[in-house]
């Protein structure tokens, strides 16, 4: 008996010891704390810190509610943040409390931890089907009344894209419901394709057309840098209720900080990514994507990086590549993410940095006309300069014969528009515009499509052919 006891009682220790060890293994570690030494404009600047670039932190006003930031940079003992929402009421001296406590030493026994990537420091943001006919902010919080959210999952902010010797080709076309792209502009699935246009000129139209209209399975609307009062009005006016059945609308408007711009679209992009890996065709519109490269030299200039080209520094140049790369096909026999990326071309200059940064590195570019659009012409799209680079892979030989035909045709006509509307073209001159002229009018029916119209893929096409039908 009194064996059979002392083995339980030796039991019974063990079990406890075991249940403080791990108790202790538990219990979170302090998390390093600062105060906050200056606000200068956007940037705010904190001693006591040694955090990395990234991460997450919190300023503990006197009274009111703790502010969200993050690490921009730092200089020295120095860190740069930047924060979320308004810093109206901090005063100098607020603590600043890391979010994220600082990597433990391994136990004795056990062997050092590999080295973490910066991607594990990433913030985590709530993806999921439930998102789906959702208006959120940047940070992942309801917009539209509907209650809290009840994300499935969660994914990483930032991400790294996909291996390029890994992605699916893009060999398949998407039917966007717009009769002008479909016939003589085609867009593959996993294509990555610029909106260029100025203010005014239609483009938010044309993406609610093609949102409403896609065959896409999901519609991923970012609202980047946009008026309050344009959130709204695409939501309830453009999109409609049967396309934000669909879709998921991250709006970080103009008013909110430049951080939450850019959160927004990473934010957009990364629902995205979780819908593309369960194997889905995405839509996803980004407007804009100036507005982002916008933000990101609002960032960098606070922080005192020497801007290079107009006002925009090297860093924004590097973001717009990382952003864009992260859309495209997945692996073999995974989804895709195909992206409309609207650039908003100041005054109506197709040559602005960020529009000619953007060409080089989307796969296409389609742009709109403010001559079309002040004529009534819509979509106002400006078929002469827009080009899907594509296409050629995506089409049959036929069909990019009757596509380069027309363009040849259409830009005869407008070559000698003015000539043909003074009369001083005497018919049987040029049997080459004599039979642009007599086409012509279909040409303007083809190009133009009413806002409640959808023209699926196969009748567009069937619409390019009858023209040269009919007119041989």
């Amino acid at each position: 008996m009194s064996e059979h006891a002392d083995n339980r009682h030796l039991a019974d220790w063990r079990r406890f010891l075991d249940g403080c060890g791990q108790a202790a293994h538990q219990v979170n570690s302090l998390l390093p704390s600062g105060h906050l030494t200056r606000i200068n404009g956007l940037v705010m600047e904190a001693s006591g810190l040694r955090l990395p670039l990234g991460s997450s932190c919190r300023i503990m006003p006197l009274g009111g509610s703790p502010i969200e930031a993050e690490v921009v940079g730092f200089n020295g003992e120095r860190l740069f943040l930047m924060p979320s929402e308004d810093v109206y009421g901090l005063p100098p001296g607020a603590r600043v409390v890391a979010l994220e406590a600082p990597q433990q030493p391994p136990r004795i026994g056990q062997p050092p931890p590999a080295r973490r990537r910066s991607i594990d420091r990433a913030k985590l943001v709530p993806v999921g089907e439930s998102l789906l006919g959702r208006v959120l902010d940047g940070a992942g919080r309801p917009l539209d009344k509907l209650g809290p959210l009840e994300a499935s999952s969660l994914r990483p902010l930032q991400s790294r894209p996909v291996n390029p010797m890994s992605r699916a080709p893009i060999e398949r076309p998407l039917d966007v419901g717009v009769r002008a792209i479909n016939a003589l502009l085609c867009v593959g699935r996993g294509q990555r394709m610029g909106l260029f246009a100025g203010s005014g000129v239609g483009k938010s139209v044309l993406l609610g057309m093609m949102a409403r209209y896609t065959e896409a399975d999901v519609i991923v609307v970012g609202l980047i840098g946009e008026r309050g009062r344009e959130v709204k009005e695409f939501i309830e006016q453009i999109l409609g209720e049967e396309g934000l059945r669909r879709s998921v609308v991250v709006a970080a408007p103009a008013d909110v900080s430049p951080l939450m711009r850019l959160q927004g679209a990473a934010y957009a992009t990364s629902i995205a990514e979780y819908f593309r890996d369960r194997g889905q065709h995405v839509l996803l519109i980004m407007d804009s994507l100036t507005r982002y490269a916008m933000a990101q030299r609002e960032i960098a200039l606070a922080i005192g990086e020497p801007p290079v080209t107009r006002g925009y520094p090297p860093s924004v140049f590097a973001r717009l590549p990382q952003l864009v790369e992260r859309a495209g096909n997945g692996a073999d026999g995974s989804g895709s993410i195909t992206g409309f990326y609207t650039v908003l071309a100041e005054g109506d200059d197709q040559q602005d940095p960020i529009a000619d940064s953007a060409r080089a590195i989307l796969d296409g570019h389609i742009v709109l006309s403010r001559t079309l659009a002040d004529a009534g012409h819509y979509p106002a799209i400006d078929i002469e300069q827009s080009i899907s680079r594509a296409m050629v892979n995506l089409v049959s030989p036929a069909h990019l014969d009757h596509i380069r035909r027309f363009k040849s045709l259409f830009s005869r006509y407008q070559r000698s528009r003015d000539l043909i509307s003074v009369g001083a073209y005497a018919a049987g001159s040029d049997l080459q515009l004599d039979q642009a002229i007599a086409i012509y009018p279909a040409f303007e029916v083809l190009l133009q499509q009413n806002l409640a119209e959808r023209a699926d893929f196969d009748t567009s096409i069937a619409n390019l052919q009858s023209l040269f039908a009919v007119n041989p």
